[in-house]
């Protein structure tokens, strides 16, 4: 549980530190024969920075908690 909960906390510091990331993505436009056309679009994928605090908290909760039952 241990494990669990330092692996929360540091997922939570990454997610507000890195508020989101890019991804590229191809799409087809027009295909005619032997015409092809392509696209390619960036796609901005984020979360809301409180959502990092959520899961460092959570972390710290359960890691608190785990200590407290030894």
């Amino acid at each position: 549980m241990k494990a669990f909960a330092i692996i929360l906390i540091i997922a939570g510091i990454a997610m507000v530190i890195i508020r989101g990331f890019s991804v590229q993505t191809e799409k087809k436009v027009l295909d005619v024969g032997p015409l092809e056309v392509n696209k390619t679009e960036n796609k901005w994928i984020g979360w809301p920075t409180y959502a990092g605090g959520l899961v460092a908290i959570v972390g710290v909760v359960l890691l608190v908690s785990s200590n407290r039952k030894r």
